[in-house]
């Protein structure tokens, strides 16, 4: 289940975001954090499954489309396909935008289906 995130996710957000390597230095990771709190442009979702969160998706609004900044996955649960489930919700709740990836994200939101727009 795609959450959206709210200040009493933080410390489990953090601890999902620093898996990603552009955010494992605390002072960038805090940055980071602070622009998806302050920027409603900025939206930071939680994958929920059972009890636990395990999955992060961070993206960023356009006027047309929807940029995925950030995708991390508990290493835990890698292989379960929580990313492309992550992938396929925000997908389903963006409806009409076009899906796009940063140079950190490319790799993997190349493997994931697409739905209307694309990468």
């Amino acid at each position: 289940m795609l959450l959206r995130y709210k200040k009493s996710f933080e410390k489990i957000a953090m601890g999902l975001m620093s898996f990603m390597p552009k955010e494992r230095d605390l002072k960038v990771l805090q940055k980071t954090m602070q622009k998806y709190e302050e920027n409603p442009d900025w939206q930071l979702f939680l994958w929920k499954k059972g009890e636990d969160f395990v999955g992060l998706l961070g993206v960023e609004m356009t006027e047309d489309a929807f940029i995925i900044h950030h995708i991390s996955v508990n290493p835990s649960h890698r292989g379960e396909g929580v990313g492309r489930a992550m992938v396929e919700k925000i997908q389903q709740m963006m409806q009409e935008r076009e899906m796009r990836s940063t140079e950190e994200t490319h790799a993997f939101l190349e493997k994931c289906p697409q739905k209307k727009g694309g990468l």
